[in-house]
């Protein structure tokens, strides 16, 4: 078995994945950025190009990382993505359900579709509306929480609407794309606040963790404190099935305590882990490896059979 993992760099969770491939017999593992693979319609039977992996594709894809980029650049990356799974060969996550996580957007409008708990949100590309609905908002007492479209690890995020008694207005949209993407904040319901990540993986919620933080904002990358927590039916229903409804292989559900219960955060499709190894007693790595192989490499190399 040969498997290429997609990341834009090599660093921890690329590292536990390549030990976990070839723990489970993989060949060859290469680490590749989709900035260095091609297409070159005449060169193989397929037309991508995929260095290391001569006129041959490879038996599995994960995909750990996407490097932004131009429209023009991410376009083709996703393209490429697309092109592996039309081919018949498995990809962990696809491309489609990469888009549909990564746009917060398109995860509201499908996580409502599915009726599954979450904040109301609203995404707006006219600075009048958007400031409209932070006044709106505002008047009724909530704050709202504006996000980078596309962002992650909490970079970007920032109060707006009634603010700790103080109404903070909406700021230009021009390092937010000209776009806003609006989320009624959730007010913690302890001191200090925390949220849960969940782990979803082939289906099944495996692992769930509290991060702890002071700041209104939980992130492990922005410094929240990660503490084990059990996976109840309370928080593995609603991430397995948002992780459904986005169509993902593997996500990070993250879920925010309310008085009606937990609701749904953000849905991510390119998960890290890191800060949920340090308090789980399984190789998540592995877990993932072993989801791949026994359930998405097994149903290709039945159908090529068939």
């Amino acid at each position: 078995m040969r498997v290429a993992l997609m990341s834009d760099e090599s660093g921890w969770h690329v590292r536990r994945l390549r030990r976990a491939l070839l723990a489970r017999g993989a060949a060859l593992v290469r680490c590749l950025d989709l900035a260095q693979c091609g297409v070159a319609t005449h060169a193989s039977r397929h037309g991508l190009v995929l260095p290391g992996f001569g006129r041959e594709l490879p038996d599995a894809v994960i995909v750990r990382g996407i490097a932004t980029g131009s429209f023009e650049q991410v376009t083709q990356r996703l393209t490429l993505l697309h092109a592996l799974a039309a081919l018949g060969v498995p990809v962990y996550n696809e491309a489609r359900a990469i888009e549909r996580s990564v746009d917060k957007a398109m995860t509201s409008l499908l996580l409502r579709a599915a009726g599954i708990a979450s904040p109301p949100a609203w995404s707006t590309e006219c600075p009048a509306q958007a400031q409209r609905i932070v006044l709106r908002e505002a008047a009724a007492g909530h704050a709202l929480v504006l996000k980078p479209l596309f962002g992650s690890q909490g970079k970007g995020l920032q109060l707006v609407g009634q603010v700790d008694g103080t109404f903070v207005p909406l700021p230009d949209l021009a390092p937010y794309g000209g776009l806003a993407y609006l989320q009624r904040f959730v007010p913690p319901m302890s001191a200090p606040g925390f949220d849960w990540r969940v782990l979803v993986i082939g289906g099944r919620a495996v692992a769930a963790m509290r991060r702890v933080s002071a700041h209104w904002v939980h992130n492990f990358a922005q410094g929240a404190r990660c503490e084990a927590a059990e996976v109840t039916p309370a928080l593995a229903q609603p991430a397995v099935r948002a992780a459904q409804a986005l169509g993902l292989d593997y996500a990070g559900v993250d879920l925010i305590p309310t008085p009606d219960g937990p609701q749904v955060l953000e849905v991510n499709g390119v998960a890290a882990w890191q800060g949920l190894q340090r308090v789980t007693g399984f190789d998540i790595a592995q877990a993932i490896v072993d989801d791949l192989i026994d359930r998405k490499v097994a149903a290709a190399v039945g159908r090529r059979s068939a």
